[in-house]
Formats: structure tokens, sequence, C-alpha cells
């Protein structure tokens, strides 16, 4: 019987909260996951998160890519892009690697860019003997 990476196995691994569920309770996986029900708790997602346009989530949302519809009430940590669809409603603190907005999406909260380097004044070459 063969063995399954199990990093290969998760990284495929597309999780669904369909639409008319409620869960109650923090979330962590490795691979994707898609809302379009409601959450009232924490996401720690390794992959991408999707909050579709009838998804809810009240809680702390920490994940690699979010494309978000929905409504968000919590801080939000995305490692690379965070994408905020015209239906969006988003009241937290963002930390992101990129943001995307769209027009017509609410957004209440600061936005910080985690991962940009300070670039600092270049340092002055020694003059050649």
């Amino acid at each position: 019987m063969a063995k399954l990476n199990e990093t290969e196995f998760n990284a495929n691994n597309i999780n669904l909260v369909g639409l008319g569920t409620e869960i109650n309770g923090d979330i962590k996986s490795n691979g994707d996951l898609r809302i379009d029900g409601t959450l009232i708790g924490n996401l720690n997602i390794q992959g991408k998160v999707v909050i579709g346009e009838t998804g809810k989530v009240k809680g702390e949302l920490i994940c690699k890519n979010s494309d978000i519809s929905g409504v968000v009430e919590g801080k939000i940590t995305v490692e690379e892009l965070l994408s905020l669809k015209s239906s969006a409603r988003i009241n937290g603190d963002v930390n992101v690697g990129k943001l995307a907005i769209e027009p017509g999406c609410k957004f209440t909260g600061y936005c910080n860019m985690i991962g940009m380097e300070v670039k600092d004044k270049p340092s002055q070459q020694e003059p050649k003997k």
C-alpha cells in the first residue's frame, strides 16, 4: 500500500461551510476553506480562504490568501494577497502582504502591509583610492 505524502494530501483539501450552516468554534486546516454560512470563532488556514457573499465570520482570520465577498468582524492576517470584493463588509484591522479593494467595499479598520522591507538610505561608499 502506497503511503500518501501528508503535505500533498492536505494541499488538495477544500473545505466548505455551506449556506445555512452555523459553526461556533475555531477552525484550523492545512487546506483551503470556503464559507457561505456563519462562523463565530477563529480561522487558522494554511491555504486560501474564500468568504462568499452570504458568508459571515466573527473572529480572527489567519491565512495565506483570501477573497472576501461577505462579512468579517475581527482581525485579518493574510500572508500574501487579500482581495476585498465590492460586496465585502470588513470591521477590523488587517495585516497583509498585498491588498486589493474593489469599489463598493466597506472597510473600517487599520491596514498594515507586512513583509514590506523598509529601504534605508543607500550606504555611502568609500571613495576609491
